[in-house]
């Protein structure tokens, strides 16, 4: 019997699902939890595909210095913003506002 490869988006996906309301995370730690080579590119991709996926909150994931670089795969160009603000994460011209303090890192998060 073959082994299956894992998929790497529903990897990622399953990690989003874990990011708690009012924190956030970036592409690159993501990445890096998962040991993806291919790095914070490749979250990205998912994270673009995800945008009509309910249970898979993409808000909140931001690039490495807090900015809502994926705000253009919503359906309007401030959606990302209103999801974070509702969830209590101020955002003044696409940056996270106090990005250390609503960072979630899988690594510290997640760990047994």
């Amino acid at each position: 019997m073959k082994e299956e490869k894992p998929n790497y988006f529903d990897l990622v996906y399953q990690v989003v699902r874990l990011i708690p309301k009012g924190r956030v995370t970036s592409y690159g730690t993501i990445a890096h939890y998962l040991g993806l080579k291919s790095g914070a590119r490749m979250v990205g991709y998912a994270m673009n595909a995800a945008h009509t996926m309910a249970d898979v909150p993409a808000h909140r994931v931001v690039n490495r210095i807090g900015q809502l670089t994926g705000k253009n795969h919503f359906s309007t160009p401030t959606e990302m913003q209103e999801l974070l603000e509702n969830e209590g994460v101020k955002v003044v011209n696409d940056q996270i506002q106090d990005f250390e303090k609503h960072f979630w890192n899988p690594e510290i998060e997640l760990a047994i």
